[in-house]
This record gives structure tokens, sequence and C-alpha cells, in this order.
């Protein structure tokens, strides 16, 4: 029988933070569509025939990650694949948005969203899934 390790505390205090500003962050994306972009500089797109709706759209996915990360927070080596499909999100957002400013589509202001939704989850998020991963891979 595979002896199982203890999950360190601090893997439960992460997720639950980032289930809690996700949600905050997506709530307050559905509500004030318009703050990010003017606070990054880019156009508002709450202006006639910008689709506000996209945006909220978008607050709605983050809110939903944020209950996922909540899932998580009980059993991070457990629901190690809700920490993956995170961590994915947080590295392909920020691609995304670096290949748009690239190209001329975004302005580099925009990038800044990016340092406390993205970045700053990427190490928390890969050593919660390293430590899965050895308590998985261990042999007895």
């Amino acid at each position: 029988m595979r002896q199982v390790r203890p999950c360190p505390k601090w893997m439960g205090v992460v997720l639950t933070f980032a289930g809690v500003y996700n949600l905050a962050w997506g709530a307050w994306t559905i509500v004030f569509p318009a703050v990010s972009f003017y606070y990054s500089g880019m156009e508002d797109p709450s202006k006639p025939l910008h689709y506000p709706q996209l945006w909220q759209c978008i607050g709605m996915i983050v809110g939903v990650y944020g209950i996922g990360y909540l899932i998580a927070a009980r059993d991070p080596v457990r629901h190690w694949p809700l920490v993956l499909v995170g961590l994915l999100g947080k590295l392909f957002g920020p691609i995304g948005m670096v290949f748009g400013v690239l190209l001329g589509q975004t302005r580099p202001e925009g990038l800044f969203t990016i340092i406390p939704n993205d970045l700053v989850w990427w190490a928390p998020f890969a050593m919660i899934l390293r430590h899965s991963y050895r308590i998985r891979t261990d042999s007895p």
C-alpha cells in the first residue's frame, strides 16, 4: 500500500485565496466591464457596437475557475486536474495578451493585468502539481 504524505497547508490556503480572488475579479468584471479597460489604457468595450457582454463572459469564466480552485483547496492532490486547468489558463492567457501587443491589437499597458491575474499563480500552482505528481508516482 502506498504511503500518503500529507499535503502542506499552504497549498489549500493558496487555492482558497485564488478561488476568492477569481470570484471577486469575475464579479467585478461582470458588474463593471469597462473599468479594466480604462486602467489598462485599452479601448472601452462598452461603447456602442463593442459588445461588453463578451468581457462579462470572460468575467464569468474567471469566476467559474474560482469555484474550481475552492473545490481543489479541500484536497489539492486529489483535485490536481483542476489546478492543471487553472495553470494552463494562466499560461495561455498571457501568451495571448503578449501576442496581441506584438500585433498592435492590444496596448502594452494591458500587460499589467496579467501580473495579479496570472503570473503570481504560476509558481504555487506548479508546486502543487509537482507535489501531486510525486505523491502519485512514489513507489511503495
